[in-house]
């Protein structure tokens, strides 16, 4: 993988992440207040999950 495609990467995260916001933005301040009373075990392990997830992914895809 190049430099370029990393960051093409990081970028679309970004466009992604600037649309569920600009998108819903009442509905992404509830899930965060819903976060903030998890434990930290359950939001580490929700992590592993979507890094798990996100590895599959690109096994699959590439």
């Amino acid at each position: 993988m190049s430099a370029t495609t990393l960051w093409a990467a990081l970028c679309l995260v970004l466009v992604l992440e600037g649309l569920v916001l600009f998108a819903a933005p009442g509905g992404w301040k509830r899930l965060v207040e819903q976060a903030r009373q998890l434990d930290e075990r359950s939001l580490r392990m929700i992590g592993l999950g979507m890094i798990v997830v996100g590895l599959i992914a690109l096994q699959w895809a590439g």
